[in-house]
């Protein structure tokens, strides 16, 4: 990994990481653009600068004073009234309604996006590599990584040095499973424009091959160089999340209360912190911290937590309202053009009906071969009662080496099904070893199985 220049960078926040859930992606070339309208600034995006420099935004998106995204959008709009053959404006609208969705959670952002992007590209039709990694980024946030792919690769035809761009082509390899070429990727994006938003991405990658420490070690060196509090806050929130998927409690709660130091309302931190205090049983600061992060952005992987820990604490009721919301958001999000099976299949096998699961996951693994879609196709396939069918979907999910106690636990209650009992053991426990606190609701079942099973627990 190559050192980090001293110039300011912005975090992209990449979709579908840990959680597998529907995490709207926000990108370096949002942050940029936006920070030039917010400021007053030019309205057109920000020349991308060659190898060696880093680009600059004026501000950081969220610390331009008095300034937000929706009033950048009614700048921007009002602007493009008067100017409508402004291509890098309607990039620059664009992605500012990429952005007010990530910030709002309403999906219906999407279409605006879609449509501002293509008049953009319409006005300049040639060398426009702003409008392709903006419609790269739209497409990874609605979960058509094969467009996202062709559009960040048209992008980097044009200018290959476009860091958005080269982020958002790791993404999309990631999660269509061509893992040797997303490395490849990161690697290379490492070498022409090394920043936050790669080595994010090379960490992850990593990660996914079950190369922990050398995660790790990437996102140490990110947090060492980074300057900005948003960046500062965005790295401690993945070594949490790193820390987190390994059992580390400790080293959770610290890298979580190091990003929120940096930017106290960093809500992914503050669904970190409120799993950490969970395991650690303080419940009611759990909670608390729950219902914050939900209030301001009611995505379905805050939603189903908040739900489970409700649900595990007896509080039924509590929690059918969280997933009822989450299964709004869905219908909301299928509506903005949003590919929700892989979230719907994990939801509806452990809360819903399970013949939804089945075809929301069989949908999924027809568009792409990940981890994680395996893993859900797996998972639906158990809760059909379809357990030999379940079990090579379940090993495929762990077969790049990757360290995940859902993904064990998920394989060893489908070797218990089977009759399987000396595997069903071995990952049971495997699960609890590396991560005991993975959910409040399936770490105790994880348990309970091991033990009827006759494993120490």
């Amino acid at each position: 990994m190559r050192a980090v220049p001293t110039r300011r960078r912005v975090p992209w926040r990449p979709p579908l990481t840990r959680l597998t859930t529907a995490a709207v992606v926000a990108g370096l070339a949002v942050a940029l653009t936006i920070a030039a309208a917010i400021t007053g600034g030019v309205l057109g995006r920000p020349a991308d600068p060659g190898p060696g420099d880093g680009g600059t935004a004026p501000q950081a998106y969220g610390q331009a004073p008095g300034g937000d995204t929706a009033a950048a959008i009614g700048r921007l709009q009002r602007h493009l009234r008067a100017q409508p053959r402004d291509a890098e404006s309607w990039t620059t609208l664009g992605l500012a309604y990429v952005e007010q969705a990530r910030l709002t959670a309403d999906p219906s952002y999407y279409p605006k996006s879609a449509a501002a992007l293509k008049r953009g590209l319409a006005v300049r039709p040639r060398d426009n590599d702003g409008a392709h990694a903006g419609l790269a980024a739209l497409a990874a946030a609605r979960h058509d990584f094969g467009t996202a792919l062709s559009e960040a690769d048209a992008a980097l035809a044009i200018n290959p040095y476009g860091q958005s761009a080269l982020a958002v082509r790791v993404d999309a390899l990631v999660e269509l499973g061509r893992y040797p070429e997303a490395m490849a990727a990161a690697k290379h994006a490492d070498a022409v424009r090394p920043g936050t938003p790669v080595f994010t991405r090379l960490a992850y990658v990593n990660e996914l091959y079950g190369r922990t420490g050398e995660a790790r070690r990437i996102l140490a060196l990110a947090a060492s160089s980074a300057t900005a509090p948003a960046d500062q806050a965005y790295v401690h929130d993945q070594l949490g999340e790193l820390a987190w998927n390994g059992g580390d409690l400790a080293g959770a709660g610290r890298e979580f209360g190091l990003a929120l130091r940096h930017d106290p309302g960093y809500l992914p931190a503050v669904d970190g912190r409120a799993r950490v205090e969970a395991a650690r049983g303080r419940t009611a600061r759990a909670l608390a911290d729950h219902a914050r992060v939900v209030a301001a952005l009611p995505l379905p992987q805050y939603l189903t937590g908040y739900g489970e820990l409700l649900e595990a604490r007896g509080r039924t009721a509590d929690a059918r309202r969280q997933y009822a919301v989450a299964g709004s958001w869905a219908v909301l999000a299928r509506a903005g053009g949003v590919a929700t099976d892989l979230e719907t299949a994990l939801f509806e096998a452990d809360h819903g009906n399970a013949a939804t699961a089945l075809a929301a996951a069989r949908a999924e693994w027809g568009r792409r071969h990940s981890v994680h879609v395996a893993d859900a196709l797996g998972w639906a396939l158990h809760a059909s009662g379809r357990d030999a069918e379940a079990l090579p979907y379940a090993r495929k999910a762990l077969a790049t080496g990757y360290r995940n106690a859902s993904f064990r636990y998920h394989l060893g209650m489908i070797e218990k099904s089977l009759g399987k009992r000396s595997a069903a053991r071995r990952d049971l426990a495997a699960a609890l070893r590396l991560d005991p606190y993975f959910s409040p609701l399936h770490a105790p079942k994880a348990r309970a199985a091991l033990t009827a099973l006759g494993g120490a627990s």
